[in-house]
């Protein structure tokens, strides 16, 4: 093998190494936008659950406090 074409292979795989470092970076990049956005669902998640549990406790009466059905 030649020295041009060992300089032609060492070209191009410095080339593909670039262009992974670039695709490894982005998809790095991704992934901590990613997590930011499940932990704000998460949160958001935990303050509809909590609201939920507040409304539906407060529309809810004992059985003893409930008027007996018109029927009765």
């Amino acid at each position: 093998m030649s020295e041009k074409d060992l300089q032609a292979r060492l070209d191009e795989l410095e080339t593909r190494l670039a262009f992974q470092d670039d695709i490894i970076h982005t998809l790095s990049e991704q992934v901590a936008r990613q997590e930011l956005d499940i932990r704000e669902l998460w949160e958001a998640k935990k303050q509809l659950n909590t609201q939920l549990k507040e409304v539906s406790s407060s529309n809810i009466r004992k059985e003893e406090d409930e008027a007996p059905p018109p029927h009765y």
